[in-house]
């Protein structure tokens, strides 16, 4: 029941999103000068977004943290963050620093400034916002990587006992065991780590109590807890199963009923706290992700265990021939599900060279790529190897073999041709299709002992040279296939941790909506000269800020910098605004010195487009320069 409980809050906990949060807006702006000191800090994010104990850190003038109270969501709407200010905050210039975790439980900050009263004399410096601590956040992905690797070996296996059926699957116990406990342990790691990597603190940070009390309110935290609790069942199912695969028997059909279901609960805990769980068709995402995980587990870890079953046992050709197909299907899962997520992750095609996530994609794409070229030789050395067994044998009389073409394969005679000599049928002719012999005969020259020298199987049966070879060239290229896909693995861990493409692009268009500084900053440096004999010409720049940047009415401010980046006091400023390709302008902004800092109420600019900005700075009754600098306004 409280697994259920767990999976459902999984499932519909997440409501449309746009993965991975992007600040939408703040009140007071970033940059801004109001007259007297607000109640509160209100940020809005494009995406609902989670509350760390330390989610404001905001620092007065003289850089010292102001006391505040404890941060929450905005009249309840789960896309914002608030923090209380002190009701005497005093005048000047004060720092906000911000951390918040998105819904797809990656943690994201920043930091912005604004003004009570005037602008301080020397501006702080911005406090630093990384988004993680190197240490931890190293460490946290390397339990990433550890888990879907685990994962692999665990359901890999299973499948593959459970689809290409070997006679014995003893060989197979350890990686099933290895599997579980490496899941087991890289859970319970993420899980302690969980609270220090969404925080940003060190990794000593994870035995904090009040951390890991924090970690199991959220839904990266539930999702870790529901696949402990799936890893439980298994362990059960294992146990229950144990003396057959001691026996090397295959489980149950009641067994393989249950462990598919443990196999897609644990993928679902992936699917549930990732990208899939927030951003556009979450339902389809989340679907589309399940089916990822578990076609890529399947085709991994049966590769792991045909490698593992090449160097302990005898591999029948059917067995290959199963597994083969399996891993077939399981690429066309892949490639149409990887389509999906990719266009689902990118937005644009120009995502794929201009972002990260698009970078790695593409790295990952050439891993994939490679591990396909690969399997495709896997395939053709197994199609060559199943023809090859195509015999055909005489038989005259009961138990005389008169001729049997083409060497025998991996383990020994023809199955058909065998069952027919032991049972007596005297036929002209019986064709048998090659399979594998029986492990542990071993081929003798006229009942004597075995042929010394000649190459065998791990069953001890003797191979002829073209089967050695075959067997050789096979367990090359499954061996490339694993190696490979180690490396994709690694691609598939970075991608989980990096920022989508069209998230990217949203949290651009968020910030130019927000009239965030990237967008509504203009910095135009001057330098005015002298002809006074011994005078120095004087330079610095202009900070112009315009909010929100778009068409309609703005707010403006301008501050200017002397070369030491010292605030510089001027007798008169002037800026104006004109769009040369419509024939408007120059508007004056009229700009009045409010003490430190220059400032218009509203600038009124009408059209969209590229608006040259004009500015005038005069230092004395004779000096004074104008310097002009596009400003881009959009609708």
């Amino acid at each position: 029941m409280l697994l259920g409980t767990v999976l459902v809050l999984l499932l519909l906990g997440g409501g449309p999103a746009s993965a991975h949060a992007a600040l939408r807006g703040a009140d007071p702006a970033d940059g801004s000068v109001v007259k007297t000191a607000p109640g509160a800090i209100t940020l809005t994010f494009t995406e609902s977004v989670g509350l760390l104990d330390d989610s404001f850190r905001v620092f007065d003038p003289d850089n010292r943290r102001v006391d505040t109270g404890e941060a929450s969501h905005a009249d309840g709407r789960a896309d914002t963050a608030r923090i209380k200010l002190p009701a005497k905050l005093g005048t000047g210039t004060f720092t906000v620093a911000w951390r918040v975790v998105s819904a797809d439980s990656h943690p994201i900050a920043g930091a912005f400034t604004f003004s009570v009263g005037t602008p301080s004399a020397t501006p702080p410096a911005l406090p630093g916002t990384s988004v993680e601590n190197p240490a931890t956040g190293g460490l946290f992905n390397i339990g990433r990587y550890l888990a879907y690797l685990a994962a692999a070996l665990l359901v890999g296996t299973a499948a593959f006992i459970a689809v290409c059926r070997p006679p014995d699957v003893r060989p197979l116990r350890r990686l099933l065991l290895a599997g579980w406990w490496a899941l087991a342990g890289s859970t319970v790691f993420l899980l302690l780590l969980r609270g220090p990597y969404e925080a940003g603190t060190g990794p000593a940070q994870a035995l904090d109590p009040s951390g890991l009390t924090r970690t199991l309110g959220t839904r990266p935290g539930l999702a870790l807890v529901a696949r402990l609790a799936l890893l439980a069942a298994a362990a059960a199912l294992l146990l229950w199963q144990r003396k057959a695969l001691g026996e090397g028997k295959r489980p149950s059909r009641a067994a393989l009923l249950t462990g598919a279901t443990l196999a897609t609960g644990l993928a679902l805990t992936w699917a549930g706290a990732e990208h899939a769980s927030a951003g556009i068709q979450v339902p389809v995402a989340m679907t589309s992700t399940v089916l990822h995980l578990l076609a890529m587990a399947v085709w991994l870890g049966g590769l792991a265990s045909l490698l593992t079953l090449f160097y302990r046992a005898s591999v029948p050709s059917r067995v290959v021939g199963r597994f083969s197909q399996l891993a077939g299907l399981s690429v066309t899962v892949l490639v149409v599900t990887g389509v999906y997520q990719s266009w689902r992750g990118l937005g644009s095609v120009a995502a794929l060279t201009d972002t990260t996530y698009g970078r790695v994609l593409l790295a990952k794409l050439v891993a994939v790529t490679l591990l396909l070229l690969a399997g495709a030789r896997s395939r053709r050395t197994v199609t060559r190897e199943r023809t090859a067994r195509n015999v055909t044998v005489e038989v005259t009389s009961v138990g005389t073999e008169r001729e049997a073409r083409v060497p025998e394969p991996v383990g020994g005679r023809a199955e058909g041709a065998a069952d027919g000599l032991a049972e007596g049928r005297v036929e002209g002719r019986v064709e048998g299709r090659v399979e594998g012999r029986t492990a542990g005969t071993v081929d003798t020259p006229a009942g004597g002992p075995p042929l010394p020298g000649k190459p065998r199987s791990p069953a001890g049966a003797v191979l002829s040279p073209a089967e050695d070879a075959q067997r050789r060239a096979l367990r090359r290229s499954v061996l490339a296939e694993v190696v490979v896909s180690v490396v994709v693995l690694v691609f598939t861990t970075v991608l989980t941790g990096t920022l989508p493409g069209r998230a990217a692009a949203e949290a651009a268009t968020a910030e130019q909506s927000a009239g965030l500084p990237v967008a509504s900053v203009t910095n135009i440096p001057f330098t005015i000269g002298s002809d006074s004999p011994g005078a120095r010409s004087v330079s610095g720049k202009v900070q112009v800020t315009l909010d929100p940047g778009r068409v309609g009415d703005n707010g403006l401010q301008a501050v200017v910098y002397g070369p030491d980046g010292g605030f510089v006091s001027i007798p008169e400023l002037r800026i104006s605004f004109g769009l040369p390709d419509q024939d408007i302008g120059p508007l004056d902004a009229k700009v009045t010195n409010r003490g430190g800092y220059w400032a218009a109420d509203t600038v009124n600019l009408p059209l969209p487009g590229t608006w040259e900005m004009k500015v005038t700075v005069r230092v004395s009754e004779t000096d004074q320069v104008s310097e002009s600098k596009p400003v881009e306004i959009v609708r």
